[in-house]
């Protein structure tokens, strides 16, 4: 077991309805003027901001709006929410949408009090200081950012799509309410499904160090997002798998799934490459594609961890005497639900081509000043490899 340090600061309102006590909330926090950024019509057509709008005019909470978030959010769209932000004082950016919106707002947050390019912050030239509080009502189950200190967002000079995680990225508090996922298209919802399951796997499939609690924790979330991702592609109102959807894509991005464990967010990093340079592919697509290419590279380095996924996560009887093939049939049974849910597998099918993979690679590398250690550690070469595959 590694040490670990566990820090979840974030106060969570889980429930149906909650949303509509958001101005309550924020008066309780002391909090006169804010910012409302959301993203696209979603929010404005379902009735959420006007009814959040209400919440805050009832309590006296002044707000300005700044919507246009975007799916991969990008920089030049965070700068322009910092100049209002500066403009007109706001004291807390509320974030209304999902893990894009969410993201948007922190870029935001910690550029609003930095004295320079925010995407330092991002390159890690510079360390913020400071930051306006955050809050969140999430719209989409999928990213964990409503809890987490991370947060992605993609520069539209460069074409590079970045992490950057700060103990200033993480929410106020977060208002969790499953009913508001309901209408969400079916391919949003089977992206955010995957992306949960990343956020867990990538922390339990690790170099042999197993860590029964965290393993074991990891495994439950595992199964239930699975099952209840069944159940809600099937059944988008069934406010029970929501409810399960919301709650694990919080608890697989605040940590818990990989306390004393080494681990390396790598398909993750592989799929930035996808999504920065071809804006139409989804985060949660993109995952899909790389990380069943990803387990097909390394498994027989690391077959324990792959037998006890099988076995544990998809009740695939244990051979003793075969073990690649068990965990080959864990990668099989991943990929099997994958298309379940109406993923894509392939980068050809995603429309990107051979001709786009080194590239994709350089990139991956930073231009060669850095390599992923999961398993197996990729350069340039190796990264290559696991594209190749993902074709």
């Amino acid at each position: 077991m590694k040490n670990f340090q566990f820090y979840a600061p974030t106060r969570v309102f889980f429930g149906k309805g909650e949303y509509v006590r958001t101005g309550e909330i924020l008066a309780g926090y002391g909090y006169t003027k804010i910012m409302l950024h959301y993203g696209g019509g979603s929010v404005i057509k379902s009735g959420l901001l006007a009814k959040v709008k209400e919440s805050l005019e009832k309590k006296g909470i002044s707000y300005v709006e700044f919507g246009g978030a975007q799916p991969n959010p990008r920089l030049s769209h965070a700068k322009a929410g910092i100049d209002i932000c500066r403009k007109e004082g706001v004291q807390l950016i509320l974030a209304v949408g999902g893990g894009s919106t969410i993201d948007s707002a922190k870029m935001m947050a910690s550029g609003t009090l930095a004295d320079c390019d925010p995407w330092l912050f991002v390159t890690k030239e510079r360390v913020p200081m400071a930051a306006l509080p955050i809050a969140t009502i999430l719209t989409l189950a999928a990213s964990g950012s409503e809890t987490s200190s991370s947060a992605v967002i993609s520069n539209d000079e460069s074409g590079l799509k970045r992490g950057f995680n700060s103990d200033f990225n993480r929410p106020l508090f977060s208002i969790l309410s499953p009913e508001l996922t309901f209408t969400l298209p079916p391919y949003q919802t089977a992206c955010g499904i995957v992306d949960i399951l990343m956020h867990t796997l990538e922390r339990y499939i690790t170099v042999p160090n197993f860590f029964e609690p965290t393993d074991s924790m990891a495994e439950a979330i595992l199964k239930s997002v699975i099952a209840s991702g069944r159940v809600a592609m099937k059944e988008p109102e069934n406010f029970e798998a929501r409810a399960t959807l919301m709650w694990a894509g919080s608890l697989s991005h605040i940590d818990l799934t990989g306390l004393g464990k080494e681990y390396f967010m790598i398909s993750h990093q592989l799929e930035h490459e996808i999504s920065g340079m071809f804006p139409h592919v989804a985060h949660g697509a993109g995952l899909a594609v790389v990380f069943p290419a990803w387990c097909r590279y390394v498994y027989q380095k690391n077959l324990p961890a792959f037998c006890r996924y099988a076995n544990r996560v998809w009740d695939i009887p244990m051979d003793e005497s075969n073990p690649e093939k068990n965990a080959l049939a864990g990668i099989e049974a991943t990929e099997k639900f994958f298309r379940e849910i109406g993923m894509l597998l392939t980068l050809r099918e995603c429309g990107i081509g051979e001709d786009a993979i080194e590239e994709m690679a350089e990139k991956c590398t930073f231009f060669g000043k850095r390599k992923l250690h999961s398993v197996v550690v990729c350069g340039k070469n190796e990264i290559m490899d696991i594209y190749k595959l993902c074709l």
